[in-house]
């Protein structure tokens, strides 16, 4: 690894050992690991994955900063975006977050609805971190009232009865363990971790099966075109059984996904032959998945066609699709700027890198896409702003 990185103290290197003894035994044992498997273990094995282990990853301290923990700017627009079909659907309307992160947005969120009057029958908080979880408890216990923090709940899995409401995901589904594949003189190979004659993970490719290959092959029909010889990549062919695992129950109201990303045919561009796959390690990028397993963020741009059809296949229709710049914007930015402006040289300082930050093509802005989708609504309570704004049509 480049010596840019930052070196990991000695109990970090001792953690991440400990994870990558624990992926040689089960290499070893069972023989090649996909290498879906081997970024869910990086990122879930209890105690020893990135999302389960006690290190700070959001803020400075940690390995990359999100949109909530900018300030305040970004969830309140988001609420400003959703709170219309909250007021629509009633009292009996949840909130669901989706990975609640540092419990940054969660602490925002709530004080704005309940200043708009429009507070969730309950907010739901699904977290699978134990560590995460109660550092979001933590926080929302110091700095929310008891009336607030009263209707906050976590949950293990997703709601078994139905219910109505908004599902919220910030950087999630760039995080849901991606599969790897090659293609060579036409057929389709999935990418898998080995061992060396060192003992060092490395990877290789095998002939997919017939989840991944129909996968890839429905992507090239929707492309118009095969992939050339070599061309490497991701997908996730889990994506529609996992959106019906997490939205299945929600019979009315829209769902919120946020992510960085691309439009299909901008994801497999023939310049892009190596896949979107990132590690993300003390504020640094890097495209080596086997350096320090268990320290470092795993992550693949989303195919946000893919995202739609899976919306589709759950029974969600897409209400509205931009960058996240014109979704802010749309969701009344410039109100809620107004609204926090300060008297505060360093406070309208602050406000203004986070616009910087989130609004900027070469940040946040068009990096990073919003996706609405929506079922069981007579009306679309969305502001005419964000409809005007829609370019599902590139989808």
């Amino acid at each position: 690894m480049p010596s840019r990185l930052p070196e990991p103290s000695a109990d970090e290197r001792a953690h991440s050992d400990h994870l990558l003894q624990l992926l040689r035994e089960q290499i070893a044992s069972h023989g090649p690991m996909p290498f879906s498997q081997y970024m869910e273990r990086c990122l879930y094995a209890p105690g020893l994955g990135y999302y389960s282990a006690g290190r700070t990853k959001f803020g400075e301290a940690g390995d990359f900063i999100t949109a909530p923990e900018l300030g305040e700017l970004f969830a309140r627009c988001v609420v400003a975006a959703v709170q219309p079909v909250l007021a629509t659907l009633g009292e009996q309307a949840d909130f669901l977050e989706l990975g609640g992160g540092s419990g940054a947005f969660a602490e925002v969120a709530l004080k704005a609805l309940a200043a708009a009057d429009t507070l969730p029958r309950q907010y739901l908080i699904l977290e699978p971190s134990a560590d995460l979880r109660e550092r979001q408890r933590e926080r929302l216990l110091a700095h929310l009232p008891a009336e607030l923090n009263a209707r906050v709940r976590w949950l293990d899995r997703p709601p078994e009865q139905d219910w109505r409401g908004v599902l919220f995901a910030n950087e999630v589904i760039d995080a849901l363990p991606a599969t790897r594949f090659a293609v060579r003189e036409g057929e389709v190979y999935e990418e898998y971790v080995v061992l060396d004659g060192e003992g060092r993970l490395t990877r290789l490719d095998r002939p997919a099966d017939a989840l991944v290959g129909s996968a890839v092959r429905h992507v090239e029909r929707d492309l118009g075109a095969e992939f050339v010889d070599g061309y490497r990549s991701e997908l996730l062919p889990q994506l529609p059984y996992w959106i019906q695992a997490v939205a299945g129950s929600l019979t009315a109201g829209v769902m919120l996904f946020v992510d960085y990303g691309y439009v299909r045919r901008e994801f497999y561009l023939p310049e892009r032959d190596d896949g979107t796959l990132m590690a993300h390690y003390r504020h640094r990028a890097h495209n080596d998945p086997f350096y320090l397993p268990g320290l470092n963020d795993l992550t693949a741009s989303v195919d946000f066609t893919a995202l739609a059809e899976a919306g589709n296949s759950a029974g969600f229709a897409v209400a509205a699709y931009m960058p996240q710049a014109q979704f802010l914007i749309g969701a009344g930015l410039q109100q809620v700027f107004e609204q926090i402006q300060s008297h505060d040289e360093r406070d309208r300082y602050r406000l203004a890198q986070q616009v910087k930050k989130l609004m900027l093509p070469d940040q946040m802005g068009e990096r990073f896409q919003a996706m609405l989708l929506a079922r069981g609504l007579d009306v679309l309570p969305l502001a005419a702003e964000l409809l005007t704004a829609d370019q599902a049509g590139r989808l």
